[in-house]
């Protein structure tokens, strides 16, 4: 089926018009913008943040663990969400979104950077912690690792049977591999 595919889009799919001339690849730009795309998509960047750099505003919801205040996006510090494609890492990023929702979100660096994401602790307005929050839901984990233990007290019990792809991550038996990256 798949190789029929090849074939058929090599013989039948869309023809390049001649006219439109490849444009060469620019080192200076990024996907090859115009100048003033090129400004936004650098600001996209993973920067170096020191500790206890404040961000402040609403946020857009990425997964169960990930935020982005600013285009810049954060990590919620001392827990681990399942990931989208795991189970529940749909339900754990609408659980996230609807913490979220309408609030302004307030998050205070450590100054560290996981996979080119500031990690932070973010609260609400309120004052809740969102990583807290996330954990008592029973739809992240506590890593000790990184949070010292500070989130293990509120695990539901059995959560680490119903979340087993993020405890196993946690424990190293299962390998996190990047996009795009063969090993």
């Amino acid at each position: 089926m798949g190789l029929l595919r090849v074939l058929l889009k090599a013989f039948f799919g869309p023809k390049r018009r001649p006219d439109r001339a490849r444009q060469p690849w620019d080192e200076r730009s990024r996907f090859n913008l115009p100048e003033r795309q090129r400004e936004t998509t650098s600001q996209l960047q993973p920067r170096s943040f020191q500790e206890h750099t404040i961000l402040r505003g609403r946020c857009w919801v990425i997964d169960g663990d990930t935020i982005v205040i600013d285009k810049v996006h954060i990590r919620l510090s001392g827990i681990d969400a399942p990931e989208l494609d795991h189970p529940l890492g749909q339900k754990a990023k609408w659980a996230l979104h609807a913490l979220c929702k309408g609030q302004v979100v307030t998050a205070t660096t450590d100054g560290s950077v996981s996979h080119d994401r500031a990690v932070a602790v973010c609260h609400l307005q309120d004052g809740r912690d969102l990583a807290a929050e996330m954990v008592k839901s029973g739809l992240a984990l506590d890593w000790p690792k990184y949070s010292g233990g500070r989130y293990a007290h509120l695990e539901p019990p059995d959560v680490r049977k119903k979340l087993w792809r993020a405890n196993a991550r946690q424990h190293g038996k299962m390998v996190i591999r990047e996009k795009g990256v063969q090993s």
